[in-house]
């Protein structure tokens, strides 16, 4: 699973709210493993697989690569969100000239959207307790 031009692993990191993904873009047939697991058995929605595969369609690339993914935290949209963003980040360490096309596809902002923090005196991050006058 070595580069073909530097004979290495490119390694990239990935995220999605809290979610983080570590990934690991080589020379290969295509194959794309996400904790150990196949790609169709970590993310069971075909939803979040095209998810995964957004980059590697966007450069016509995905044949050429072996994809492997450890990932942490949050859900699985936002894993899968996390392992999309990393892929993303490692095309463009491969090849500088994808920047262009991966960056118009949004594809390389890191969306930082999280769950906004409980706030002490109130229900929750916004909703307050019930006001009584009397």
């Amino acid at each position: 699973m070595a580069n073909a031009s530097t004979g290495k692993r490119i390694y990239s990191t990935g995220r999605r709210k809290t979610a983080g993904a570590r990934v690991w873009l080589g020379a290969g047939t295509g194959t794309i493993k996400v904790n150990g697991k196949t790609l169709a058995d970590y993310f069971k929605r075909p939803s979040s697989e095209m998810i995964v595969k957004q980059p590697l369609a966007l450069t016509q690339t995905g044949e050429k690569m072996d994809i492997t993914a450890t990932v942490r935290g949050s859900g699985l949209s936002s894993q899968a969100g996390a392992v999309r963003h990393g892929i993303a980040r490692a095309l463009v360490k491969l090849n500088p000239e994808l920047r262009k096309v991966l960056k118009r596809g949004g594809l390389l902002t890191r969306d930082s959207r999280m769950k906004e923090r409980k706030k002490y005196g109130q229900k929750g991050a916004r909703k307050k307790f019930q006001f009584s006058k009397r």
